[in-house]
């Protein structure tokens, strides 16, 4: 049997079902802050460290206030992020702004909350400059091209990703923002996606950490901090060896000593930008079996579809399904897990083998806590989910509710029409 548990139970799960239906997003609380703790004493040794939340993978205000309370700022991408981190009483340097094809307004609105405005392009200084002038403080993003390598394996191709700027358009970006009247600096880099190695932030950090220094020789400026970004994974499979974030830290530390600290640069703080580290284990899908088909295949159907979860229709991703009540039953039978779209990429599992399930059993689809309900759209007509926050002495609250049909047909213009 696998050794992945849900973290709530079938009575649990039942419990919020008779509230908000099925299918829902859960998660759990006291495991979002266990995370965000452990990230912290992994870093204590740097005396700046911060963690800039993804917003991008978990946008909800409840979610983001728990992790106000852990001591994490936000990380930004688009003008919505803004406005919601602002309600969530964030503000100056607990936001971090990181745009490509920014769209107009939102270098204004960072610059207005007091945030961190992160250039990914050299081209972008004088829309910078434009709409809000140069700020005090302003960060750069690195792409190093060609590919990310740990050891003989690939990791990423970075010469293929759309982010970041050359070197040396990196330098030269530093040094027309210093003329302008910038005044303290930041670099941030992203290179590889969910890898399971404590070996890629150490990694990424030499490479940094190098650039950190020949930007002071190079420039003459100093830099105030590197922005690792994210990219630290976490166990989608059970038999996936899960990160050690203390390792990673020391490795980070290691790094840190040999390149930053002989060059005069101690003082250098420390960002991550983590989104699937800090959430993507502490969520769930909860969906119910309501169908069975028996073809040239054996289909269970659910009450979720893609619409709930597109990782594994879009990217073909693995996500852990259990059945609620059954998990020490044997897993006796290959099945597709199907939703209800009309696409045969519908499916959260291929050839799964699972206990056997019958309509009405809940099934819990693991590790959906980071771009799980945030990437969900409205093909078919299909209405996004509620989110439920559990706490740690099992009671839970609605975070928010799901959609209806008034919500789905609200952009309508109603004067010709009626929809009942």
């Amino acid at each position: 049997m696998s050794n992945k548990k849900p973290f709530l139970t079938l009575e649990t799960a039942e419990q919020i079902a008779k509230q908000v239906g099925t299918p829902y997003h859960v998660y759990d609380e006291h495991g979002i802050r266990e995370t965000a703790r452990n990230l912290k004493k992994a870093f204590a040794w740097n005396k700046g460290f911060k963690e800039y939340f993804a917003v991008k993978a978990t946008p909800n205000p409840f979610i983001l206030k728990i992790l106000q309370e852990e001591g994490c700022g936000v990380d930004c991408s688009s003008q919505a992020e803004l406005v919601l981190s602002r309600a969530c009483g964030f503000h100056g340097r607990d936001i971090m702004f990181s745009s490509n094809e920014t769209q107009p307004g939102e270098f204004r609105l960072a610059n207005e909350l007091g945030g961190i405005i992160n250039l990914d392009d050299i081209t972008l200084i004088p829309t910078l400059e434009e709409e809000c002038g140069i700020p005090k403080t302003v960060c750069v993003r690195f792409n190093p091209g060609g590919d990310f390598s740990l050891g003989n394996t690939i990791m990423d191709h970075p010469k293929d990703a759309k982010y970041g700027m050359t070197e040396s358009q990196l330098l030269e970006s530093l040094r027309v923002l210093k003329s302008k009247g910038a005044q303290e600096f930041g670099i941030h880099a992203f290179l590889a996606s969910n890898t399971l190695t404590n070996e890629y932030y150490p990694h990424l950090a030499e490479i940094l950490f190098n650039l950190t220094v020949k930007i002071k020789e190079e420039t003459g400026i100093c830099l105030s901090f590197v922005n690792m970004s994210g990219g630290i994974g976490i166990p989608y499979r059970p038999e996936d060896k899960e990160n050690d974030i203390f390792a990673i830290g020391e490795g980070v530390h290691m790094a840190y000593e040999k390149i930053l600290v002989p060059n005069g640069l101690g003082n250098v703080c420390l960002f991550t930008e983590l989104g699937r580290y800090m959430l993507g284990k502490h969520g769930a899908l909860i969906t119910r079996a309501i169908h069975e088909k028996h073809t040239y295949k054996e289909y269970v159907g659910v009450d979720a579809c893609a619409c709930n979860l597109m990782r594994p229709a879009m990217y073909g991703a693995y996500h852990h399904i259990t059945v609620l009540g059954k998990e020490d039953q044997p897993a006796c039978k290959m099945v597709d897990v199907v939703g209800s779209l009309c696409e045969n990429n519908d499916k959260f599992a291929i050839d799964r083998m699972l206990p056997e399930i019958k309509p009405g059993d809940l099934l819990n689809i693991h590790d959906t806590g980071a771009h799980g309900f945030s990437m969900g759209y409205n093909y078919n007509g299909k209405l996004r989910s509620a989110e439920i926050l559990l706490h740690a002495d099992n009671s839970f609250d609605l975070i928010r509710r799901a959609e209806t049909l008034q919500d789905y047909f609200a952009t309508f213009d109603f004067t010709d029409f009626q929809f009942e």
